[in-house]
């Protein structure tokens, strides 16, 4: 029986309604992952139309993948644009000021060599691809945290002509936002998740040092967790895996995006195997298609076992159905186990007795649980597939190459491949591998001869007296230019004494296109006194239009390349006094202490210890109308942190900060700045806009930021980088904080403490309990939920920049930050007390950050204080 899901049958009820209605929507193109010549094939032989890939000189997210080299694109893209397929390069990583020289000749050869699109996440390199090349497309990778249609409007004067939307989005803020933008949307369809926002994930740099916004995620996502509340373990039983969301297969979403309009479905995987691209590539063109034609898609049993075979930690629709954490988060294994085949029911002999849940043949590689490392998800038994015998009264003991699901077994192994003291009754037998398939799957993308092909039109003019014409016409792939390429005969045609030219013959003629990449879709023939056509000449033109369409398809498109104005943004940027507001000329001997506060008792305790700002950050929003009445009589400004992530219909939430009367706004999101700039409040750029090199910090203000936090990416020889490349009365620097390593749209809370799925039935737990997790060595991390019901978990231990202040200082930058997170109010006056008496050299560094108990770091990246290069003893 097919599986459809109620809001598919609702969507194709909606799209079959009239013929003419169906017409409507368009179809998006299906985006593919691609980490190797292989996975490319794969790809393109089974139906995508683009694929996106990396290359092997950094700058892009996937650094474990093995991803291109430069040398490749000119044999890459000319493969592409023959087949009809576009190819985007990934350049999403945050970039440093130093490295943006390394970039101006890797966006030439990009855009010389064909690339359609660069996928980027940093908004310095946005402004790098549109100056060297305003030809080359720029595509805002889903890092870039845009996630409304609001955060779009912010984001498009950097030229972006398409946007992949976060993955946390459901069907119908997808389409709140394709309904209130024209920029084109990229939605993930298929794939891993990740638990955390993409490019707002510090939790690799802050635990292991490895960066996710520099390609290097070391997917503490996938590890195991426990719950304290309220001082008290919390019992899960077997489940641990609290952080792993279930993979995305959101093919019952389709029909939904195609009414929506969405540009491009995005299958996740440049670390997977070219079966896996082949496999979900295959599946999902012909569940778009048939939802484009039919207004359904209909995925059998069969279909979704072969997907999850690929891999699966199981699925599950992601957020596309909206949030019910439970079903993102199951918790019980973060690995792929494969199907489901059938339990343990005895075992005997090397062999082991089941009813099969899923066809099983000899060769096939099964997993079974173990009690081995109890509560490990590693603990499987596995081998390959020996012996079927069939237990049926009349084939009892027959042995079979292979068996339907529904009947029961006894599956053989090798001698001692299986240890059976770990095994015991009831425990489930898992498949996971079928070479079958994958020698299936592998055909697809092996043959010399093509598995899809590229629509041709041809167009005849035979008259007699006249040289015969044949036009041959597809459709354009790296511009939207059509590509023709006409040819005429040498000779006129004759007037045919017997048997003239008709339809039927030229399309016979015509349509032998043999190996290569085209087909025939359309013939207009123009036929006049009954011509003779000979089949050798009609041959030999329709031999010359393919080879031209051939080589016009490879050859790269004209664009304009000005290296010299990419080169222009290398130099840093140099301060002008007369375009700042004088409340931005202080000296730099005249240091400024911000203090972050989450507790009223906080903001009450700061407000009276001499300091420059308070930014409050609570998550009951009602709370910030006491802020004021507690800041304003000792003359302390304070400002309002907003949430990290804007989506659809959270503008609200910005119109109630505004009434609170804030002297400044602590912005994390770009929608933030735009609302508040107009609103003729004073913005501050937080860390989760990513700013890593100066242009970015430049296009920031641009949008109205007055200062801007550096990224928690840059280590203390990165900030030297940034502090020598802008003006630095722009930045602000937090000198102390508890990490925010996973902020998620995932809640933790409502998962495992109560008996509701999202936060419309959740009771709130949130505000009821404090709870930590504690990770595998120990540490208890606090997790906190904001005004949004958005969770964001925190290192355990504090970090401390005190070491970097006085070179900060001497460098001109005056503006520091200290986060409290769960500080009492003597924990907090010892804190302020003693960075003022850092900012004012009464004491050093590394008396501060030892007093309080923090680690000696600056960002995220382990090893800055112990680099052999310090930019900032420098400045």
């Amino acid at each position: 029986m097919n599986s459809q899901s109620k809001v598919n049958a609702e969507n194709a009820a909606s799209v079959n309604a009239t013929g003419d209605e169906r017409t409507r929507f368009s179809r998006p193109e299906l985006l593919a992952p691609a980490g190797d010549w292989e996975c490319a094939r794969a790809a393109v032989e089974n139906g995508a139309d683009a694929i996106y890939f990396g290359l092997d000189c950094g700058f892009n997210a996937r650094h474990r993948a093995q991803n291109f080299h430069l040398d490749d694109l000119h044999e890459l893209m000319p493969f592409l644009h023959r087949r009809g397929v576009r190819g985007y390069t990934t350049m999403n990583t945050l970039v440093f000021p130093s490295e943006l020289p390394r970039l101006v000749p890797l966006i030439e050869t990009l855009a010389s060599t064909g690339v359609d699109a660069v996928l980027v996440q940093d908004f310095g390199v946005a402004r790098l691809v549109r100056e060297i090349c305003p030809d080359l497309e720029v595509h805002a990778s889903t890092q870039m945290s845009l996630t409304s249609a609001e955060t779009i409007a912010a984001a498009e004067s950097l030229g972006i002509r398409r946007v992949v939307l976060a993955r946390e989005l459901s069907v119908k803020e997808i389409s709140q936002i394709a309904g209130s933008t024209s920029m084109p949307l990229e939605v993930f369809i298929h794939g891993a998740l990740c638990v955390a926002y993409s490019g707002q994930c510090l939790t690799s740099e802050s635990l292991g040092g490895r960066s996710a916004n520099r390609g290097q995620c070391a997917q503490a996502c996938r590890l195991p967790y426990e719950v304290v509340s309220d001082g008290n373990e919390v019992d899960l039983g077997d489940v641990r895996y609290l952080l792993s969301p279930q993979d995305l297969a959101g093919y019952d979403s389709i029909v939904a995006l195609v009414q929506a309009g969405i540009a491009s479905l995005k299958i996740e995987g440049r670390l997977k195997t070219p079966e896996y691209v082949a496999n979900i590539t295959g599946h999902y063109r012909r569940a778009i298609d048939q939802a484009v034609h039919e207004g359904i898609v209909s995925i059998d049993p069969i279909a979704r076992q072969e997907m999850e075979l690929s891999f699966s930690r199981g699925f599950s629709p992601g957020w596309l159905e909206g949030n019910d954490h439970k079903r993102l988060v199951p918790g019980l294994q973060s690995a792929k186990r494969g199907i489901r085949l059938g339990r343990v029911e005895r075992i005997s002999n090397d062999r082991v007795l089941t009813t099969l849940e899923a066809r099983l043949a000899l060769g096939d590689g099964l997993g079974i649980e173990s009690t081995e490392r109890q509560g490990s998800e590693q603990a499987m038994q596995g081998g390959r597939v020996y012996s079927i015998e069939l237990t049926a009264k009349k084939s009892a003991g027959d042995s079979v190459k292979s068996a339907e699901s529904g009947v029961q077994v006894w599956i053989g192994f090798g001698r001692g491949e299986i240890d059976w003291s770990v095994i015991e009754a009831d425990g489930t037998i898992f498949k996971n591998d079928d070479p079958k398939l994958n020698k299936r799957l592998r055909q697809t993308f092996e043959s010399s001869k093509p598995a899809t092909r590229i629509d041709v039109d041809f167009q005849v003019n035979a008259v007699v007296g006249r040289p015969l014409t044949l036009t041959a016409t597809v459709a354009g792939v790296s511009t939207d230019a059509a590509v023709s390429a006409s040819m005429h005969s040498d000779q006129t045609l004759e007037a045919a004494r017997k048997h003239p030219a008709d339809e039927a013959m030229l399309r016979d003629k015509l349509q032998r296109l043999g190996t290569t990449q085209f087909q025939l879709r359309h013939l207009d023939a123009h036929l006049e006194d009954g011509p003779m056509v000979p089949a050798s000449l009609l041959n030999e033109l329709r031999r010359q239009v393919i080879e031209s369409l051939d080589r016009q398809l490879a050859s790269p498109p004209n664009r304009r390349i000005n290296v010299k104005a990419g080169e222009r943004l290398l130099a840093p940027i140099q301060r002008d006094d007369d375009e700042l507001p004088s409340q931005q000329r202080e000296p730099a001997s005249s240091p400024k202490l911000a203090v972050l506060c989450r507790t009223l008792e906080q903001v009450k305790t700061v407000a009276q210890c001499d300091v420059d700002l308070v930014y409050a950050d609570f998550h009951d929003i009602r709370q910030y109308a006491e802020v004021a009445e507690l800041c304003h009589p000792h003359q302390t400004p304070f400002g309002i942190a907003t949430v990290r992530m804007q989506k659809p219909g959270e503008t609200g939430l910005l119109r109630v900060l505004r009434r609170h009367q804030a002297d400044v706004v602590l912005a994390r999101n770009l929608a933030a700045i735009d609302y508040f700039r107009d609103q003729g409040v004073e913005v501050v750029a937080d860390f989760s806009l990513n700013i890593a090199n100066h242009r970015a910090a430049e296009w920031i203000r641009s949008l109205g930021a007055v200062r801007t936090t550096a990224s928690y990416d840059l280590n203390r020889d990165q900030l030297g980088d940034l502090v020598q490349a802008l003006p630095s009365e722009w930045l602000e620097v937090v000198l102390q904080q508890h990490i925010p390593m996973f902020h998620m749209e995932h809640c933790v809370f409502c998962s495992v403490l109560s008996p509701g799925t999202n936060k419309t039935n959740c009771g709130r737990p949130c505000d009821r309990h404090v709870v930590e997790l504690r990770d595998r060595v120990g540490a208890l991390h606090p997790l906190h939920a904001d005004v949004a019901c958005r969770n964001t978990l925190y290192n355990a231990t504090p970090q401390s920049g005190a070491e970097t202040a006085s070179e900060l200082l001497r460098s001109g930058v005056h503006w520091f930050r200290v986060e409290l997170l769960g500080e009492s109010p003597g924990q907090t006056k010892t804190t302020i007390d003693l960075y003022r008496r850092l900012l004012s050299g009464e004491v050093d560094g590394a008396t501060v950050w030892r007093t309080l108990k923090a680690t000696n770091r600056l960002g995220v990246t382990r090893g800055t204080l112990e680099s052999k290069r310090h930019p900032l003893a420098v400045l």
